[in-house]
C-alpha cells in the first residue's frame, strides 16, 4: 500500500481523459490521498462510472463531459469544476489516443502495400494532434489561470516512449507525443517563477482497452509487435496501471518534488535504457 501524502488532502485534481484505464487508476489513487477529483472526458457514461466508483469508495469526485480539442467545451467544464470545488491545484493532461487514418500498414515502405504513407489522410493526423497535443495546450490555457491562484499548483502531462524514438506505423501519435514532451519543458520554464511546476510521465507499454487487440492475440498470446516489445523490455512484462502511481504521487506532492520541473519520467520497465544488445 502506498503511503498517504498528507499535503495532497483537500486539494483538487482535474484529469482529462480521466475515464481511461491509466488515468482512472490515477484518479482513484489521488482520491485515496484525500484529493477532490474532476474527471473530464468526452465519454460521459464512462466518466460518470469512474466518478461513481470513487464516490462508492468514500471519495469526492465529479464527472464533467468535455472535448479537450474545443476551448468552449473546456471553459464550460472549468466553470462547473470551480463552482463545485472552488479551486484547481493539479491538472493531469491525460486525454489522447490514436486514429485509424494515421497508421501505416507496414513498418517500412513497400511499393505494393495497401494504405501506404502517401495515401494517409491529413484529417487523421489532425485528429491525433488535436486530441494529444492541442488538447493539452488548451486545457493548460483554460485551467492555467486558476492553477496560478492555487496553493502549490502542478501540471502533469502524459507522454510516451514514442516521444523519444518514434514507433513504427504510428507517425502522428509519435510526433504528437514528442510535441507534448517539448511543450512540457516550455511551460516549465514559462511558469517557473510563479511556482507552477510542469512535468510529464512517459509510460512504457501498458495493456489498455485501446491497444489490447494490437498487443494480444484472441487466445491471449503475444502478437508479433508485442514480442518485439518484450525483447526490448528488460523487465519482460507489460506495465500495470498501479506502476504509474508512485511517480504520480511524487510529482504531485510539492514536499517531495518541489524543486523539480520540466522533466519527463519514463515508467517503462527499462525499455528506454536497453540498446538491444
Amino acid at each position: 500500500m502506498r503511503p498517504i501524502h498528507e499535503r495532497l488532502s483537500g486539494r483538487t485534481a482535474v484529469i482529462t481523459g480521466g475515464s481511461g484505464v491509466l488515468c482512472s487508476a490515477m484518479a482513484k489513487e489521488l482520491s485515496r490521498q484525500g484529493m477532490k477529483i474532476a474527471i473530464v472526458s468526452r465519454n460521459a457514461d464512462k466518466a460518470e462510472r469512474a466518478a461513481g466508483e470513487i464516490a462508492d469508495a468514500g471519495g469526492t469526485a465529479v464527472s464533467v463531459p468535455a472535448d479537450v480539442s474545443a476551448r468552449d467545451s473546456l471553459e464550460k467544464a472549468k466553470d462547473e469544476i470551480i463552482s463545485r470545488f472552488g479551486s484547481v491545484n493539479l491538472l493531469i493532461n491525460g486525454a489522447g489516443g490514436n486514429h485509424a487514418d494515421a497508421i501505416t500498414a507496414n513498418e517500412t515502405y513497400e511499393e505494393d502495400e495497401q494504405g501506404p504513407f502517401f495515401d494517409m489522410d491529413e484529417t487523421g493526423f489532425s485528429s491525433v494532434f488535436s486530441s494529444n497535443f492541442t488538447g493539452a495546450f488548451l486545457a493548460s490555457q483554460v485551467f492555467g489561470k486558476d492553477l496560478l491562484k492555487a496553493e502549490c499548483p502542478a501540471i502533469i502531462n502524459i507522454s510516451s516512449m514514442s516521444a523519444y524514438t518514434p514507433m513504427t506505423k504510428v507517425p502522428a501519435y509519435s510526433a504528437a507525443k514528442a510535441a507534448v514532451q517539448n511543450f512540457t519543458m516550455w511551460m516549465a520554464v514559462h511558469f517557473a517563477k510563479k511556482g507552477l511546476r510542469v512535468n510529464a510521465i512517459a509510460p512504457g507499454f501498458f495493456l489498455t482497452a485501446q491497444n489490447r487487440e494490437l498487443l494480444l492475440q484472441e487466445d491471449g498470446s503475444l502478437t508479433d509487435r508485442s514480442n518485439k516489445i518484450m525483447a526490448h523490455t528488460p523487465m519482460k512484462r507489460f506495465g500495470k496501471p498501479e506502476d504509474l502511481l508512485g511517480t504520480l504521487l511524487w510529482l504531485s506532492d510539492d514536499s517531495c518534488s518541489g524543486f523539480i520541473t520540466g522533466v519527463t519520467v519514463p515508467v517503462d520497465g527499462g525499455f528506454m535504457a536497453y540498446s538491444g544488445v
